[in-house]
């Protein structure tokens, strides 16, 4: 699906990319554009994805409880998010999945789909053969929890992918993901072993990311959190 975009002050391709889960290099291709710049007021064309798979936060949600529910990291579910805090609004909607798949060579490769309207006579199994795809990249694409389909339901389909160097993609806002950290404030009842369970990382990275000489905190103390692969 493409829709139509109005640059506001302060945007950069990057930050849009990121807001439509799409990709800088994607936009600048879609929009015939040669560099970054972009002006106030500049109407772009951005490729989005319909049917991303989203969750609404809950009372009593916490990103920690969020992350162990559909098994995301919590710095993953951070960076999908474009968030810098834990903290969660009762009706925030989270993005848990990324269209953009990274490889350790410095690869992206972006999936293109094409809209498939479920036609009379149709099953999962035919139109997975007639676009030459999977049952189970279908289901996973369009959050199918059964393989039954109405006539007239739009199917998103993968049809190829787009592939693009890593800095080509995130464009002149990305910052190496090697180096990419977040924030975290103590709490009254923080230790370096709850923050370090709750982020997915151990108290040795986080000694060694905070020059800490021994695991003792301080309320309000501000720590670089960065996730152990």
């Amino acid at each position: 699906m493409v829709k139509e975009y109005t640059v506001e002050a302060g945007d950069t391709l990057y930050g849009i990319a990121k807001q439509f889960g799409t990709c800088v290099a994607e936009i600048k291709k879609l929009n015939n554009l040669v560099n970054d710049s972009i002006t106030v007021g500049q109407v772009l064309k951005i490729k989005e994805d319909t049917d991303p798979l989203t969750y609404t936060v809950q009372k009593g949600d916490s990103l920690y409880s969020i992350s162990k529910k559909f098994n995301i990291p919590v710095l993953e579910l951070m960076k999908l998010n474009n968030i810098t805090s834990t903290v969660l609004d009762i009706g925030q909607v989270l993005v848990l999945v990324d269209d953009m798949e990274q490889e350790s060579n410095g690869i992206i490769f972006m999936p293109i789909y094409e809209d498939y309207e479920v036609q009379k006579g149709d099953n999962i199994y035919s139109i997975a053969q007639k676009f030459n795809t999977t049952v189970d990249q279908i289901r996973q694409d369009n959050n199918l929890t059964s393989d039954s389909l109405s006539i007239g339901q739009i199917l998103k389909i993968k049809v190829g992918e787009d592939v693009f160097g890593i800095e080509e993609c995130y464009g002149t806002g990305y910052d190496d993901l090697e180096n990419n950290y977040i924030t975290y404030t103590v709490q009254k009842g923080d230790s370096l072993y709850s923050i370090a369970e709750k982020f997915n990382t151990n108290v040795e990275q986080l000694k060694k990311l905070n020059n800490l000489t021994n695991t003792e905190l301080s309320l309000g103390q501000v720590l670089k959190i960065k996730e152990v692969s």
